[in-house]
């Protein structure tokens, strides 16, 4: 089959950074699905193992961690799906991804792809949409329908994860949210997705709030968290909640969360497949559920742009480009065609 790879640690400038190479079609295990892929987006994961996580053995490393494709063989104890259904899931950061024609992933972290959806839709949702929907009802412990008279503050919200943040708080809670964004462009987009307030994560996020005269309880740091953590700790509500899914350099000051009682929790989707939790079928739950959302027209894809085939050139392309840090919403391959 077809897949890409990168075959050891580099910076993407580097002419092999990724790789076109032919690799033997997996074998499902007891639970697994073997899934034709015919779409995937890129994330930040992506680029992070490719810059710094070595196989153990040195092999070449199939990366990519967002799927939509179709099943065409199932375990012989996996009993969610049969062959020929629809799926979108992001899979397990322990197993090979899915820049590859096929691709095994256990049933329990697979959910039925929109049939509103096209291929290329669907794949720009499944990583973002677990990750925010874990960090806003899991780790912040907002109520559906919940959070009246309150406010979420989303910092760094143009980006895939809180493009799909701002719509679940909007439609699914009652909090007043407020995105950050530095460009025109990024706050049109957050907008239009439904944040109430847009400020500039370029000037001091205190102040910024103090103008709008809101003392946030809930805050999702979704990037440069070790930049604005002063600030957040300055400007959440006592008794507040920050929950954080990027990897500070330097570790913020947590003292300062103290004397207002602040709690703060780290949100990482791979968590329930890495360990295997008991609860890891909570993915399969989530992704059905965020499905039905969008097919009755809740939530839409967060799918900016198609760059082309999956090939090794084209995710080169696509791994420089979420590196520049200038992306708004998500972009996705489709199909492993020239």
């Amino acid at each position: 089959m077809k897949a890409i790879a990168a075959p050891r640690p580099q910076p993407i400038d580097a002419p092999d950074a990724l790789i076109d190479l032919q690799l033997p079609a997996p074998v499902p295990g007891p639970r697994d699905l073997l899934v034709e892929v015919r779409a995937v987006s890129v994330n930040p994961v992506d680029t992070k193992i490719r810059a710094h996580a070595a196989t153990p053995d040195g092999s070449p490393r199939v990366l990519g961690w967002d799927a939509a494709g179709v099943v065409r063989a199932v375990g012989a104890e996996a009993s969610l799906f049969r062959p020929g259904d629809a799926v979108w899931y992001a899979g397990d950061l322990l197993r090979p991804g899915s820049n590859a024609e096929l691709q095994c992933v256990d049933e329990r972290l697979v959910g039925r792809k929109p049939a509103s959806l096209g291929w290329a839709e669907a794949a720009a949702l499944p990583l973002t949409a677990i990750t925010a929907w874990e960090l806003l009802f899991d780790r912040l412990q907002v109520a559906r329908d919940g959070g009246e008279g309150e406010a979420l503050l989303i910092v760094g919200a143009a980006g895939g994860v809180g493009s799909v943040l701002v719509q679940l708080a909007r439609r699914l809670t009652k909090l007043r949210v407020i995105a950050t964004a530095s460009r025109p462009e990024s706050a049109a987009w957050v907008r239009d997705l439904g944040a109430h307030d847009v400020i500039d994560h370029r000037q001091p996020l205190d102040a910024e709030l103090a103008t709008l005269g809101v003392a946030p309880r809930y805050i999702a740091s979704l990037t440069q968290t070790e930049r604005h953590f002063a600030a957040l700790a300055t400007a959440v509500a006592p008794q507040g909640r920050i929950a954080l899914i990027d990897d500070p350099a330097t570790p913020p000051d947590f003292r300062l969360l103290k004397r207002k009682s602040v709690s703060l929790h780290w949100e990482f989707m791979y968590t329930r497949s890495m360990f295997q939790t008991a609860d890891m079928a909570a993915q399969h739950t989530l992704l059905d559920s965020v499905a039905d959302l969008v097919d009755a027209g809740v939530l839409r894809s967060t799918l900016t742009a198609v760059g082309g085939a999956i090939n090794a050139a084209n995710l080169r392309a696509a791994h420089r480009q979420l590196e520049s840090g200038t992306s708004i919403g998500k972009l996705v391959l489709e199909g492993f065609g020239d």
